[in-house]
């Protein structure tokens, strides 16, 4: 099922981009931070774009030294060489689908506006990394300014709660009702599907008959036959799990790698739904770090494996 997306134009405003085009072997590329202990960032994209049967690639925005516990240090090349790297790629490779994640300047971001304006891939999605999970802005405010720009160029927008609330400039939603209110508003001004994420509700705002919940939901304020009715709602049971880092990196490149493969938008919500949850629960198996470790992205894999 195909989805006409708009995305700016200097001259005309906005104009549609051709709907997908499914493919076996979807090639995807992550623009996104390195995570070197491997459990986020394109390290995480990678593995998730595998794991889907997309042929993964990358271009990195930023260098991080960092581990399951914590980010000690981010260096950020000139934008420049990130423009080198996008167009190496683009330039002898057809890119079915972009995932864009970590960006940490307003003018990183101008660098990867221009470059998907030039190109114009027939999938984005955008995971906006601005709040990290313990609550702090990572973006300044100019950053932030140029990834609200960015959301009106991509398919697909998967923030977390607090993202959410940044990009529609509201207090966080304090329940799932909330959340889903806000991912209409935010649907409403980009024009992009909104994947709202429950993952980071309070347990008294997401329970549900005594179970600890974790809901998602696809919400399209076009309502379009994309997301009919204008809302897709996945419930799901919040898990106790150390294998959680690089979950948010994880779910958007599978998301971006089965709608390249499938052009199904309901049918890849509920399958990266399905595989995240796997691998949440199978992450402590990796056995990796001894703070919050990675998801196992390959779980499914290995476990069918001679």
């Amino acid at each position: 099922m195909s989805r006409p997306v708009s995305r700016p134009d200097t001259t005309a405003g906005r104009r549609a981009r051709p709907g997908l085009r499914a493919r076996d072997l979807p090639r995807v590329l992550s623009i996104a931070g390195s995570d070197p202990s491997g459990g986020a960032g394109v390290q995480a994209d990678l593995k998730s774009i595998a794991a889907h049967g997309g042929y993964g690639m990358a271009a990195l925005s930023a260098l991080t030294a960092q581990n399951t516990h914590e980010v000690r240090a981010v260096h950020v090349p000139p934008p420049s060489f990130l423009r080198a790297q996008l167009d190496a790629v683009s330039d002898d490779i057809v890119v079915d689908a972009v995932k864009v994640g970590m960006l940490a300047r307003a003018d990183v971001v101008g660098e990867v506006a221009a470059w998907l304006d030039r190109v114009a891939p027939p999938l984005v999605v955008l995971d906006p990394v601005m709040v990290s999970t313990s609550g702090h802005r990572l973006l300044d405010a100019d950053a932030e300014a140029a990834v609200r720009d960015l959301c009106a160029r991509a398919d697909l927008l998967t923030p977390n709660l607090a993202e959410l609330a940044v990009l529609v400039d509201r207090p966080v939603a304090p329940d799932w009702s909330g959340a889903l209110a806000q991912a209409a508003e935010l649907s409403a001004r980009t024009g992009a599907v909104v994947l709202a994420k429950g993952g980071h509700l309070a347990r008294s705002a997401s329970d549900r008959g005594g179970e600890a919940g974790c809901p998602d939901a696809l919400v399209d304020a076009a309502a379009t036959p994309v997301v009919p009715g204008g809302l897709l709602e996945l419930p799901g049971r919040r898990l106790a799990s150390t294998g959680t880092h690089g979950t948010g990196c994880s779910l958007s490149a599978a998301m971006a790698t089965l709608l390249a493969r499938t052009a199904d938008w309901a049918g890849s919500a509920r399958t990266a739904k399905t595989w995240l949850r796997g691998a949440i629960e199978h992450g402590p198996e990796l056995e990796v770090g001894t703070g919050h470790g990675p998801v196992h992205h390959l779980h499914a894999w290995w476990a069918a494996a001679p």
